[in-house]
């Protein structure tokens, strides 16, 4: 199972919110220095999200983030305010490994297929965020619909993979909600990559039991409730 540590910009600085709230930012530094630590600590891929982006200012963020795609020399997954064929062709033609369709998705799933038949599917994850079983969008402020049909509806239009995320646990560092994750992964034939309330090696194993694909560390990476190589060895990612 692959491991994906974040790296979540706002302002130019790297930072963890608490379930999305931009009021709870805790700074930890630049972006870079924060993508080079986890590089050197073992990381083989990043999850990079421009929260400005998420916000409603794409383009924010733009030379910072072509700064660590084309410089950190492993793969990328980068969303956060890709609301476009042209941003997200952007992106993947400068090398990013895959981009994340969020409210894009949701909006115009034609987009899914537009970008899933112009690079491949494998390049097109959709974003599954949900609260209270339904997906939330735009900055996780206003739901649409119950996250199972969603997630199926991203796979026909031609997603490659899916990033699920529970907001009702992200950010908190209390662990996961087992249930509604399972509950997607078995309705789908995809990879499920999962972020949200991941915070200890036994976390981990849970997710990776039950197929996940990936995971995605944020808040309890950075507040050094769980190593990178204890995460590393639990996720087993070398098999």
């Amino acid at each position: 199972m692959i491991v994906f540590p974040a790296v979540d910009i706002l302002g130019g600085r790297c930072v963890q919110l608490i379930q999305g709230r931009r009021d709870t930012a805790t700074d930890f530094g630049t972006p870079t220095e924060c993508a080079c630590r986890w590089i050197g600590e073992g990381a083989r891929h990043l999850h990079i999200i421009n929260l400005d982006g998420a916000f409603g200012e794409s383009r924010r963020n733009a030379a910072v983030l072509r700064e660590i795609i084309e410089e950190s020399g492993i793969p990328v997954q980068l969303g956060g305010g890709i609301r476009s064929f042209d941003d997200a062709a952007g992106w993947l033609e400068i090398g990013v490994e895959r981009v994340i369709l969020g409210t894009s998705a949701v909006r115009e799933p034609e987009l899914i297929t537009r970008l899933a038949d112009r690079f491949g599917s494998r390049r097109i994850m959709a974003g599954v965020d949900t609260r209270q079983g339904k997906i939330a969008v735009e900055g996780w402020e206003k739901t649409a619909g119950d996250y199972i049909e969603w997630g199926r509806k991203f796979e026909t239009m031609g997603a490659g993979s899916l990033l699920y995320t529970n907001v009702d646990v992200e950010g908190l560092q209390r662990g996961i909600s087992l249930d509604p994750v399972t509950r997607l992964i078995d309705s789908v034939s995809i990879p499920v990559v999962v972020a949200g309330g991941v915070s200890s090696a036994s976390d981990i194993t849970a997710l990776k039991a039950i197929g996940a694909y990936g995971i995605v560390l944020g808040s309890a990476l950075y507040s050094g409730k769980i190593s990178l190589r204890n995460a590393l060895e639990a996720a087993d990612e070398d098999r």
